[in-house]
């Protein structure tokens, strides 16, 4: 099956490529999630708006990431309080999404969830941590992350 992706898809190309990939790879997997478009010959002729716009915004998504990245960095304090046991162990664990709302309460700017990367995957423990937040694949914010009781 020959598709046009609309979308970075890891492994397998960049916005505007045209890839021939297995029918059902295709049909269940790019196709619904708005991944790719089938190749027509309107199609091909969109191509190039896509991978103008994808060009324009890739420079425009640079700068702004370094803006994001100094605001990130120069947070005084980004704290987050959690339910405890006496011992010290967390009731659950502290999530991407709370360390993205932890980042909106300190002042800093508005993080996707998926961009953020805890130590081991998760915290379950009172203590400071050293968080990574991916804004670009050229550009990574780290702050320390404070979890208290």
């Amino acid at each position: 099956m020959k598709l046009i992706l609309t979308a970075s898809v890891e492994n397998l190309g960049e916005a505007g490529d045209i890839v021939e990939v297995r029918d059902g790879y295709g049909r269940n997997f790019l196709l619904p999630r708005g991944l790719a478009i089938v190749a027509t010959r309107g199609a091909e002729k969109q191509v190039e708006g896509i991978r103008r716009s994808q060009e324009a915004r890739a420079v425009r998504d640079l700068d702004h990431a370094n803006e994001l990245k100094q605001s990130l960095e120069g947070l005084e304090a980004v704290n987050l309080t959690v339910k405890t046991h006496d011992s010290g162990k967390l009731f659950g664990s502290v999530s991407t999404a709370d360390v993205a709302g932890a980042i909106r309460n300190a002042g800093g700017p508005a993080v996707d969830k998926r961009s953020v990367e805890l130590p081991n995957g998760h915290i379950k423990a009172v203590g400071s941590y050293p968080v990574v937040v991916k804004l670009h694949p050229k550009v990574e914010a780290k702050f320390n992350l404070s979890v208290n009781a």
